[in-house]
């Protein structure tokens, strides 16, 4: 369709060599078959045929990997809306949310497209804004660096540069770097190394994830056949593995020494959610469609395990959260469901996760499961409250504290369009706090456990 609309525009008195050419340059492959196969009076018979067939076979081979991942058909903004970690991407004013890794300040994307950045203890919020941060679905710090923040966007990466010294509320748009790559939007996801060496970035159009060398603005592709593109990117803490979610039933984990990777088929539907204890030796994730949490342990010895991922053959449910009915004097309340997203304390003491039921049931709005986690010397999920908001509100993302002295500090933003903050207070049971300069972990059994029969909130 968009060919024969440009056919209005274009001069058919040009030779057939320079319209092929030029539709070439416009719709690819399948344009220049077209334009040969509708020009029978200027060039050959039998080329003429023969592009007509080889369009033909183009076009059912087309329809048939759109048959296979349906995601491909969908428009830039509806892809943005299913793979991003929010609850309700398209229809919540906050759309993405990040802590910055050492300092006490965080990132917060908007519906208008625009980023505003709060810093403690300043009145100064810049806001950030340029023609191609659109449809911003995920937004990360750079590490080890105070002024430095990568946002995802519907055609390219921008990687912000914010002085944070400076009092002016909207830097210039001279201040972000433009990182593209064909083929590779829209851009559902981002994460930087714990070191800051180097960024990656996913497309859920694109089979291949990229990992960028920011300051060079050059990008190394990682391809592997299968899955439909790359949905979801989350690196390890102590920056050895990599978690990249698929639209299909089929996650990858790679090793970041020699970039090889191992793959993990899911039964039922494709991985929607993934998060790392602070040690890196476990992987927490969830499957679309299913009401369960699954584990992952990974070996940490940097010996024999150099350019190996070294995870253990099959996951362990270690969660059962599916739904689960309270009858009370006045009504009856059902809590459970698929989980949305996870996200794990730093410390490794508690486990958040956005749970959302069944649209049927109006009574099991979606909420917030606190679990109490630890990791060694065996793995134990241990469930421990619920965190809800107020009538018709709904967690959107979370994210918790990356350096909360007293415990814990999960942030959350709501469909509502508020953002709070739930302190947990306790003391670390897990000494010493896992930093990326040392590893200490010891992986074991696996525990299971399912919702409790009592609802409380901790707080």
């Amino acid at each position: 369709m968009e060919l024969s609309s440009k056919a209005a525009f274009i001069d058919h008195r040009e030779a057939v060599w320079k319209r092929c050419l030029n539709a070439w340059h416009h719709v690819g492959l399948a344009g220049l078959l077209e334009e040969m196969s509708n020009s029978e009076k200027e060039v050959p018979p039998w080329l003429c045929r023969a592009s007509h067939c080889s369009l033909a076979v183009c076009r059912w081979v087309s329809s048939f990997h759109g048959s296979l991942f349906p995601h491909l058909t969908m428009r830039s903004e509806d892809l943005t809306a299913e793979f991003s970690q929010a609850l309700d991407w398209a229809g919540c004013s906050l759309r993405a949310f990040a802590w910055h890794p050492h300092t006490n300040k965080f990132a917060l994307a908007l519906l208008d497209d625009s980023i505003r950045v709060y810093t403690a203890g300043s009145t100064t919020v810049p806001t950030l804004k340029h023609r191609l941060q659109k449809d911003v679905a995920s937004v990360a710090w750079k590490p080890l660096c105070a002024s430095i923040l990568a946002v995802a966007c519907q055609t390219c990466v921008l990687v912000w540069h914010v002085d944070p010294t400076s009092l002016s509320t909207r830097p210039s748009s001279g201040c972000a770097q433009i990182l593209s790559h064909p083929g590779h939007s829209p851009v559902t996801s981002v994460s930087w190394s714990p070191r800051g060496g180097a960024m990656l970035s996913a497309s859920p159009v694109d089979t291949t994830m990229l990992v960028w060398d920011v300051p060079t603005e050059s990008c190394v592709p990682l391809q592997r056949v299968g899955g439909g593109g790359v949905t979801f990117l989350s690196w390890s803490p102590d920056g050895s593995k990599v978690l990249a979610t698929t639209p299909s039933a089929v996650f990858r984990v790679w090793e970041t020494q020699m970039w090889t990777c191992e793959r993990w088929p899911t039964l039922q539907g494709r991985c929607q959610a993934g998060c790392w204890s602070p040690d890196g030796s476990r992987l927490l994730f969830s499957v679309k469609g299913e009401s369960v949490i699954y584990s992952l342990s990974f070996s940490v010895s940097d010996g024999e395990m150099q350019g190996r991922v070294g995870g253990s053959q099959s996951a362990t449910v270690v969660a059962d959260v599916s739904e689960t009915i309270f009858e009370t004097d006045s009504e009856e309340i059902r809590i459970g469901g698929e989980v949305q997203s996870m996200t794990w304390d730093p410390s490794g003491e508690r486990l958040a996760v956005i749970l959302r039921g069944p649209p049927e049931h109006e009574t099991n709005r979606p909420l917030i499961a606190v679990f109490r986690t630890r990791n060694s010397p065996i793995f134990e999920l241990l469930p421990c409250g619920f965190i809800h908001g107020e009538e018709g509100d709904a967690p959107q993302l979370m994210q918790f504290h990356p350096h909360f002295q007293k415990g814990a500090l999960l942030s959350t933003l709501w469909t509502s369009g508020r953002l709070s903050h739930v302190p947990f207070y306790f003391v670390n049971a897990q000494f010493p706090r896992y930093t990326p300069e040392s590893s200490n972990a010891v992986s074991g059994n696996a525990s299971s456990t399912t919702l409790p029969r009592t609802l409380f909130t901790e707080t």
